[in-house]
Protein backbone atom coordinates (compact mmCIF):
# COMPACT_ATOMS: atom_id res chain seq x y z
CA UNK A 1 0.00 0.00 0.00
CA UNK A 2 1.35 3.51 -0.61
CA UNK A 3 1.50 5.75 2.16
CA UNK A 4 1.50 9.11 1.59
CA UNK A 5 2.30 11.91 3.91
CA UNK A 6 0.90 15.79 3.65
CA UNK A 7 3.01 18.31 5.38
CA UNK A 8 1.08 20.96 3.87
CA UNK A 9 -1.59 22.45 6.54
CA UNK A 10 -3.81 24.01 4.18
CA UNK A 11 -7.55 23.76 4.26
CA UNK A 12 -7.89 20.94 2.12
CA UNK A 13 -4.56 19.71 0.65
CA UNK A 14 -3.98 17.60 -2.54
CA UNK A 15 -2.00 15.16 -2.75
CA UNK A 16 -0.90 12.76 -5.58
CA UNK A 17 -1.42 9.68 -5.55
CA UNK A 18 -1.13 7.66 -9.08
CA UNK A 19 -0.52 8.16 -12.94
CA UNK A 20 -3.87 8.59 -14.45
CA UNK A 21 -2.87 5.42 -16.66
CA UNK A 22 -2.30 3.11 -13.66
CA UNK A 23 -6.24 2.67 -13.29
CA UNK A 24 -7.67 0.84 -15.92
CA UNK A 25 -11.40 0.59 -16.49
CA UNK A 26 -12.88 -1.28 -14.30
CA UNK A 27 -10.28 -2.87 -12.98
CA UNK A 28 -7.92 -3.30 -9.82
CA UNK A 29 -8.39 -0.06 -7.66
CA UNK A 30 -5.24 1.73 -5.92
CA UNK A 31 -5.19 1.80 -2.18
CA UNK A 32 -3.01 4.67 -0.26
CA UNK A 33 -3.49 6.57 2.68
CA UNK A 34 -5.45 10.12 3.93
CA UNK A 35 -5.16 11.75 7.25
CA UNK A 36 -7.81 12.06 9.47
CA UNK A 37 -7.42 15.11 12.20
CA UNK A 38 -7.75 12.71 15.13
CA UNK A 39 -7.27 8.99 13.69
CA UNK A 40 -4.16 9.78 11.74
CA UNK A 41 -3.97 7.81 8.59
CA UNK A 42 -6.99 5.94 6.99
CA UNK A 43 -6.70 3.33 4.27
CA UNK A 44 -8.84 4.89 0.67
CA UNK A 45 -8.67 3.47 -2.51
CA UNK A 46 -9.73 4.52 -5.94
CA UNK A 47 -10.70 3.00 -9.23
CA UNK A 48 -11.98 3.97 -12.41
CA UNK A 49 -15.65 3.73 -14.12
CA UNK A 50 -17.10 5.02 -16.81
CA UNK A 51 -14.43 7.14 -17.75
CA UNK A 52 -13.98 8.81 -14.24
CA UNK A 53 -11.75 8.30 -10.89
CA UNK A 54 -14.12 7.70 -7.76
CA UNK A 55 -11.96 7.61 -4.82
CA UNK A 56 -13.59 5.97 -1.35
CA UNK A 57 -12.75 5.23 2.34
CA UNK A 58 -11.93 1.59 2.50
CA UNK A 59 -14.38 0.79 5.01
CA UNK A 60 -17.58 -0.85 4.28
CA UNK A 61 -20.37 1.07 5.62
CA UNK A 62 -21.85 -2.26 7.25
CA UNK A 63 -18.73 -3.50 9.54
CA UNK A 64 -15.94 -1.48 9.83
CA UNK A 65 -13.25 -3.67 7.73
CA UNK A 66 -11.18 -2.73 4.62
CA UNK A 67 -13.11 -4.04 2.00
CA UNK A 68 -10.23 -5.87 -0.74
CA UNK A 69 -9.39 -8.99 -0.42
CA UNK A 70 -7.35 -9.48 -2.68
CA UNK A 71 -5.75 -6.44 -2.41
CA UNK A 72 -6.59 -3.57 -4.56
CA UNK A 73 -9.67 -5.92 -6.11
CA UNK A 74 -12.53 -3.79 -5.07
CA UNK A 75 -14.50 -4.45 -7.73
CA UNK A 76 -17.19 -7.46 -8.68
CA UNK A 77 -16.51 -9.46 -12.21
CA UNK A 78 -18.57 -6.86 -14.06
CA UNK A 79 -16.59 -3.60 -13.03
CA UNK A 80 -19.47 -1.73 -12.09
CA UNK A 81 -19.87 -2.55 -8.16
CA UNK A 82 -17.90 -2.17 -5.27
CA UNK A 83 -17.87 -5.62 -3.04
CA UNK A 84 -16.95 -6.04 0.24
CA UNK A 85 -14.82 -9.26 0.69
CA UNK A 86 -15.25 -9.83 3.84
CA UNK A 87 -19.26 -9.98 3.58
CA UNK A 88 -20.91 -9.49 0.03
CA UNK A 89 -22.26 -5.78 0.73
CA UNK A 90 -22.33 -4.24 -3.01
CA UNK A 91 -22.05 -0.49 -3.81
CA UNK A 92 -22.91 1.19 -6.62
CA UNK A 93 -18.98 2.65 -7.52
CA UNK A 94 -20.17 5.53 -9.45
CA UNK A 95 -21.69 7.18 -6.26
CA UNK A 96 -20.54 4.48 -3.35
CA UNK A 97 -24.11 4.02 -2.42
CA UNK A 98 -25.62 0.38 -1.11
CA UNK A 99 -27.18 -1.37 -3.71
CA UNK A 100 -27.67 -4.76 -1.95
CA UNK A 101 -26.25 -7.03 0.72
CA UNK A 102 -25.80 -6.21 5.12
CA UNK A 103 -25.30 -2.37 3.97
CA UNK A 104 -28.92 -1.67 3.49
CA UNK A 105 -28.80 1.81 2.48
CA UNK A 106 -25.81 3.21 3.71
CA UNK A 107 -23.14 4.21 1.26
CA UNK A 108 -19.32 4.49 1.43
CA UNK A 109 -17.22 7.64 2.41
CA UNK A 110 -16.34 9.64 -1.01
CA UNK A 111 -13.07 11.62 -1.18
CA UNK A 112 -12.67 14.07 -3.60
CA UNK A 113 -10.55 13.36 -6.95
CA UNK A 114 -9.47 15.24 -9.57
CA UNK A 115 -7.10 14.19 -12.81
CA UNK A 116 -4.53 16.71 -13.87
CA UNK A 117 -1.82 16.62 -16.72
CA UNK A 118 -1.93 12.78 -16.40
CA UNK A 119 -2.22 12.31 -12.80
CA UNK A 120 -4.50 11.23 -9.96
CA UNK A 121 -5.03 14.11 -7.35
CA UNK A 122 -7.13 13.15 -3.79
CA UNK A 123 -7.93 15.44 -0.80
CA UNK A 124 -5.65 14.51 1.66
CA UNK A 125 -7.63 15.41 4.45
CA UNK A 126 -10.87 12.92 5.79
CA UNK A 127 -13.16 14.49 8.19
Amino acid sequence: MTTILQEQKTADPKIRVCASDALLEGQKGIRFEVQHPSDGAIPAFLVRIGGEVKGYINRCSHISVEMDWPEGQFLDDSGLYIVCATHGAMYDATNGQCVGGPCRGQGLYALQTEEIDGSVWCTALYR
